[in-house]
C-alpha cells in the first residue's frame, strides 16, 4: 500500500472549517501563526489538512477565533484525532483517491439519505448488478480494474452492517429500477435484494415512480452524509469526471431542499416496497 501523497478530503474538510473559523472572526493567518508559535506556511498547511493539529492547538485557534460553539470544536477535535488508516487505504493507489474519500465519509456519517434517478445506490447494489454497471465504462476498464471495483464496492457496503450502523434513507426512481443493467435476470436479482435490504431497521427505501413528474436535480445522483453536527454535513455529486464533494451551508441548504422535495413525492416505504415487488414480477 502506497503512502498518501495528498490530504483525503476529510483531513481537507477539517483544515477548511479551521479557515472558515479564522476568517470569520477576521484573524489573519499571521496572528494565527504568532498564537501557535509557527511561521505563516504552517497554518497554511493545517488549512489545507496537509499538516495535522493537536487537541490543544485546535482548542487554542477556536479560542482566539470566538467561536463558543463548543459542540462543533469537540466534533472537529475528533476529525481531527482520527487521521488512522481505515480499510479503504488497501486500496490506495489502485482506485481513484476521491472514490476512498466517499468511503471514508461514509464510515463517519451520523446518518445518509440518497437520491439516485438513474442507478440504483451502490450501497445496495448486488454484486452481479455492480459488475455489469463497471464494464458499462468507456475506456472499457481491464478486469482486474473491475475486480478492485468490486471488491471495493462491497466492502463500502459493510457501513450498513450492525448495530451501529447509520439511518440510510434513499429515494430511487422508477427509471433506475427498470434499467436492466446485466440482463433481466441480474435485474430481478437486484429488485428482490432492494428488497430484502428495506426490511432492516436502519434502511428506509421509497420510490420516486414516473406519474410523480418533475422534480428539482431529476438526473443527479446525491448522497448527503450528516456529520455530528449540522456544520459537518456533506453533499457528494456525481458527475462524469468523478465525485465532487460540496459543504458550503448554500450547497448543503440546496440539496437538502432537494431531497425534502423527492422525498414528499415518493410513496411511503410500504408502497414502495410493493412497487418494487411488481417491478420484479413483471421480470
Amino acid at each position: 500500500m502506497p503512502p498518501r501523497t495528498s490530504p483525503t478530503e476529510r483531513q481537507k474538510r477539517l483544515g477548511t472549517e479551521l479557515r472558515r473559523m479564522r476568517l470569520a472572526a477576521g484573524v489573519s493567518a499571521e496572528s494565527a501563526a504568532g498564537l501557535l508559535g509557527v511561521d505563516r506556511t504552517k497554518v497554511s498547511a493545517i488549512e489545507q489538512g496537509v499538516r495535522a493539529i493537536s487537541e490543544e492547538r485546535l482548542r487554542a485557534l477556536a479560542c482566539h477565533y470566538d467561536c463558543a460553539d463548543e459542540e462543533y470544536i469537540h466534533a472537529l477535535v475528533a476529525m481531527a484525532q482520527t487521521r488512522k488508516r481505515g480499510w479503504w487505504e488497501r486500496y490506495r493507489g489502485s482506485l481513484s483517491s476521491a472514490v476512498l474519500d466517499i468511503a471514508e465519509l461514509e464510515a463517519h456519517a451520523t446518518r445518509m439519505r440518497c437520491a439516485h434517478s438513474v442507478h440504483i445506490p451502490g450501497l445496495l447494489q448486488t454484486s452481479e448488478h455492480a459488475l455489469a454497471l463497471f464494464r458499462f465504462v468507456v475506456p472499457r476498464l481491464p478486469e482486474q480494474q473491475v475486480a478492485l471495483r468490486l471488491a471495493h464496492r462491497l466492502e463500502r457496503q459493510q457501513v450498513l452492517e450492525g448495530a451501529s450502523a447509520p439511518e440510510y434513507v434513499a429515494i430511487v426512481h422508477e427509471a433506475a429500477l427498470r434499467m436492466q443493467f446485466g440482463g433481466p435476470k441480474v435485474a430481478r436479482a437486484q429488485l428482490e435484494y432492494l428488497t430484502y435490504m428495506s426490511e432492516r431497521d436502519n434502511i428506509v427505501l421509497r420510490v420516486l415512480p414516473f406519474e410523480a413528474g418533475g422534480f428539482p436535480g431529476a438526473g443527479q445522483t446525491v448522497n448527503y452524509l450528516e456529520g455530528p453536527v449540522p456544520q459537518l454535513d456533506t453533499a457528494q455529486v456525481d458527475s462524469t469526471h468523478g465525485p465532487d464533494f460540496l459543504h458550503t451551508e448554500a450547497q448543503l441548504s440546496k440539496y437538502r431542499g432537494q431531497l425534502d422535495w423527492m422525498e414528499r413525492l415518493s410513496l411511503s416505504p410500504a408502497d414502495s416496497g410493493d412497487f418494487i415487488q411488481t417491478l420484479a414480477r413483471q421480470l
